[in-house]
C-alpha cells in the first residue's frame, strides 16, 4: 500500500477520532429525549448536502462517453448481492425481531463502499489518470444506483408493515401510489430524478447555481466522517461487533470475489479496467451506510461498527486484492 493511500486512511482516522471525542465531550450538546447533536448533523447530511451532491453529479455526468461494459461488469454483481443480502435478511427476520428497515441497511452496508475518500487516491495511486477517469465514471453512478434500489425496496416494506398492522386501510393500488411518492419525492431519490432530467435537457447549471451545489457538496465527507466518530461515542460497539464483522467480510472479500468473477468470466474484463472494478469493490464501507440507517433509526450501532471495522481491515485486504490481480495477470 502506497504512502499516499495509507495518509489517506489516517486522516479518515484522524477525523472520526475527532467525532469521538466531540460526542463524548459532548461539545455540540448533550443527548436528551428531545435533542439529539448527531441526529441533527445526519439530517442537516441527508437534507441538505448529500442531495447537492446527487443532484450535481446527475445533472453534469455525460452519458455519452460512459465505459458502459465496464461499468455494467461492476453494478452487476454489487446489485446482485445487495438483493441478495436484502432477501437474506428479509427472510431472517420473519419473526420481526429487528426493525422493518434491517434488511435494506445491512444490505447497504455489505455493498456500499468508500468510493470518494479512500477510492479516489487508490485509483489514482495505483491506476493513474486512465485507471481513475474508469474509476470516477462508477462513482457518478454509484450512489444514484444503490441508495434508489434501497430506498424503493425501504418503502416497500415500510408501506407493508403499514398494512398488515393495519395502519392503513388502503386498497393496493393507493398503498402503491403512495410507495411509489415516498419513494420518488425522497431525500435521495428527487435529487438523482432531478439531475437526470437537468442532463437531459441539454442545459448547463448557471455558474452561481454549480458554485453553490459544489459549495454544500463538498461538506459531505467531513461531515459524515464526524458522524461515524460521534455515533461510535454514542452506540459504542457493545452488541454490534459481531454483526459488523459479518457485514465488513461480506464488503471486503465476498464482493471483490464476486465482482473479479463477473467482471472476468462473464463480461471479459481484464488488465486494467479488470482491477479498478475489483478495487472499487474492495473498499471499505462507506458513511453513506451510517446515514441511511440513521435516516431510518435502524441498526446504527452496527452500520458505524462496519464502516470503522471495514476501514482497518481494508489495509489488509487491499493487499491481498492486488495479489490476487497480479496473479491473474501473470
Amino acid at each position: 500500500m502506497s504512502a499516499l493511500i495509507f495518509f489517506k486512511l489516517l486522516a479518515i482516522f484522524a477525523v472520526v477520532a475527532l467525532g469521538w471525542v466531540a460526542g463524548k465531550l459532548r461539545w455540540l450538546g448533550p443527548v436528551t429525549d428531545t435533542s439529539d447533536p448527531a441526529r441533527t448533523l445526519s439530517n442537516a447530511a441527508f437534507y441538505i448536502f448529500v442531495p447537492a451532491l446527487l443532484f450535481r453529479t446527475t445533472a453534469r455526468i455525460d452519458l455519452h462517453t460512459m465505459p458502459w461494459n465496464t461499468v455494467l461488469a461492476f453494478f452487476v454483481p454489487v446489485l446482485a448481492l445487495l438483493v441478495g443480502v436484502y432477501a437474506w435478511q428479509r427472510r431472517s427476520n420473519r419473526g420481526g425481531q429487528l426493525p422493518i428497515a434491517a434488511p435494506s441497511v445491512r444490505a447497504i452496508s455489505a455493498t456500499f463502499g468508500n468510493s470518494v475518500q479512500v477510492g479516489i487516491p487508490l485509483a489514482a495511486a495505483l491506476f493513474g489518470e486512465t485507471g481513475l477517469a474508469i474509476h470516477v465514471a462508477i462513482v457518478s453512478l454509484h450512489a444514484m444506483c444503490l441508495l434508489t434500489v434501497l430506498t424503493a425496496l425501504v418503502e416497500l416494506d415500510l408501506a407493508r408493515e403499514r398494512r398488515v398492522l393495519g395502519h392503513s386501510n388502503a386498497h393496493l393500488a393507493t398503498t402503491l401510489a403512495r410507495t411509489l411518492r415516498n419513494t420518488i419525492v425522497h431525500p435521495v431519490v428527487l435529487p438523482v430524478l432531478a439531475g437526470l432530467a437537468w442532463n437531459f435537457s441539454g442545459l448547463q447549471l448557471p455558474t452561481i447555481a454549480d458554485e453553490i451545489l459544489q459549495t454544500l457538496g463538498q461538506a459531505v465527507v467531513p461531515l459524515c466522517l464526524v458522524l461515524i466518530g460521534m455515533s461510535l461515542a454514542h452506540h459504542g460497539l457493545q452488541g454490534a461487533a459481531r454483526g459488523a464483522m459479518v457485514l465488513a467480510g461480506l464488503k471486503l472479500l465476498v464482493l471483490p470475489a464476486l465482482v473479479l468473477g463477473v467482471a472476468h468470466w462473464g463480461f471479459g474484463l481484464t488488465s486494467m479496467p479488470l482491477a479498478v472494478v475489483v478495487m472499487m469493490a474492495a473498499l471499505p464501507v462507506g458513511s453513506n451506510a451510517l446515514i441511511f440507517s440513521q435516516r431510518y433509526e435502524t441498526l446504527e450501532a452496527e452500520a458505524t461498527a462496519a464502516v470503522v471495522i471495514s476501514t482497518f481491515g481494508f489495509v489488509l485486504t487491499a493487499s491481498l486484492w492486488l495479489g490476487v490481480l497480479a496473479w491473474l495477470g501473470r
